[in-house]
């Protein structure tokens, strides 16, 4: 299983705290998220899956190369780290 985290940003906004979850994929991990907190995926993804634009996934400290189909690959023991990136002046 991998070790998923998110920031404090998001957890203001959702409870979202730090689980194990299994999985193959960023696709697979989060969808075993999602069965446990369904209004998570609005935060994170769009209507077509993809991953938002304000928000980053990192695995193991390298950013997800794959935002559309979140198909990088996830290791037994990866930590994933999703947060809000923010913006503004």
């Amino acid at each position: 299983m991998a070790r998923i985290s998110f920031t404090g940003h998001l957890t203001r906004h959702l409870a979202c705290p730090d689980a194990d979850a299994p999985g193959a994929t960023v696709a697979e991990v989060l969808e075993a998220v999602f069965a446990d907190n369904p209004r998570l995926r609005g935060y994170l993804l769009d209507d077509q899956g993809r991953v938002r634009k304000h928000v980053n996934i990192f695995i193991n400290d390298e950013a997800i190369a794959d935002r559309d189909g979140l198909s990088d690959p996830v290791a037994e023991g990866d930590e994933i780290f999703v947060f809000q990136a923010l913006s503004g002046g």
